[in-house]
């Protein structure tokens, strides 16, 4: 989940921003005047509650608020995230949210405040009582409201910052220009929560095609070094042409390229819960350089997993495949498989070896068949999201 508190005073801009957050991110937009009106036409019991207190004169308590915004969120779990606007407006509904979140397994992301100077605050909210029609667009309710906003929010604000997730924007910038500095900040913090998968496994252990379908099944990008490799070839771009050279004349591609892709490969992936590693890291020196890569785009590996499949079934399986239109370079003969599993046992169970000590590798056995496998390593994914 990506959740947002988006703040900033009156004519900062909140409800364009929150317009576009909200197509965007696929967010749940909980604004507590929203819910209470809507509570309220509904006549539910929490609505009612709330009209008899405005029909006083009072004003709604904080617990009446909580409950709503605990139904909302409940009622709203498929999200992917929820924006708060202007919510929490003061330190006491600080501690309210966070023991919420807490309640409801999750957390605030950031805050974001849209930093706008008081007269160019007061100079918009003039321009918008032009057509707005308004009551309370006129410049001595506007400065009254600019200060018990400044008065009640810097404590928010604070408070945020001391732990680390406020963001500060300056609203002052055009729409798109505030819009693409958000956004950068959210990006940021989704690469975060990203569920990134290293599928180990010796050659004819299934995983190429259990990672696609998992891939597909969880919203995850699937990454195939020799996928990419082919499709740069397919492509004939100047790193085909360069891959096609080596393939040629029997050289292995550096790594300098493989790299390059899965940077591209990670950069342009937006909107994803995460990565499905297949096929890299191989070596030692690889599994440095995702670990690199991964740390330069704010995030990490989440979970090892390997297929484990007994040799005399995968020499089995790969002699079959041999026969098929799948036949990969190293099926086609019986020292070709061998040599290849050997080239497994001395490059990759190494990274596998180190990965178990920092991480810890989950194995899952390859036997059965694959929707057998594909259940036990669907359960494994599942345990990996509800851990981020």
């Amino acid at each position: 989940m990506l959740n947002v508190a988006l703040f900033g005073p009156p004519g900062a801009g909140k409800g364009t921003q929150s317009e576009r957050l909200i197509e965007k991110y696929k967010l749940f937009y909980i604004s507590t005047g929203d819910l209470l009106r809507k509570e309220i036409a509904e006549e539910s019991k929490l609505g009612l509650e709330a009209k008899n207190i405005i029909a006083s004169g009072g004003l709604v308590s904080d617990e009446i608020i909580v409950q709503i915004i605990e139904k909302t969120i409940t009622e709203n779990q498929e999200s992917k995230g929820f924006l708060f606007d202007g919510f929490p407006r003061t330190y006491v509904q600080v501690y309210i949210l966070e023991g919420l979140m807490i309640k409801l397994n999750t957390s605030l992301n950031c805050l974001i405040s849209l930093d706008v100077d008081e007269e160019d605050s007061v100079t918009r909210l003039l321009e918008r009582g032009k057509t707005s029609g308004r009551s309370d667009d006129n410049e001595e309710v506007i400065r009254n409201r600019l200060k018990e906003y400044y008065n009640k929010t810097l404590p928010v604000l604070q408070f945020y910052k001391d732990k680390g997730i406020h963001f500060s924007i300056n609203g002052a910038n055009s729409i798109e220009k505030v819009n693409d500095d958000i956004s950068e900040v959210l990006q940021n913090e989704l690469s975060k929560s990203l569920l990134n998968i290293v599928l180990f496994g010796h050659p004819g252990s299934g995983r190429g095609s259990q990672g696609m379908a998992l891939a597909k099944k969880y919203g995850l990008e699937y990454v195939s070094t020799g996928k990419m490799l082919e499709r740069e070839v397919e492509k004939k771009t100047e790193t085909g042409k360069r891959i096609r050279e080596l393939y040629e004349n029997g050289q292995l591609v550096p790594d300098e390229i493989v790299v390059q892709l899965i940077e591209q490969k990670i950069e342009n992936s937006k909107g994803i819960k995460g990565f499905i590693f297949k096929g890299f890291p191989r070596t030692l020196v690889q599994s440095y350089i995702l670990d690199g890569l991964l740390k330069k785009h704010g995030s990490a590996i989440s979970e090892i997993i390997e297929i484990e499949v007994p040799t005399l079934e995968l020499i089995s399986r790969l002699d079959a495949r041999s026969k098929t239109d799948r036949c990969m370079p190293y099926d086609t003969s019986t020292t070709k498989i061998v040599q290849r599993l050997q080239e497994h046992e001395t490059k990759t169970v190494p990274v596998i070896q180190k990965y178990n000590q920092q991480h810890g590798v989950k194995k899952i056995n390859g036997m059965g068949t694959f929707e057998e496998v594909f259940e036990k390593l669907s359960n494994e994914i599942e345990r990996g999201f509800r851990k981020i």
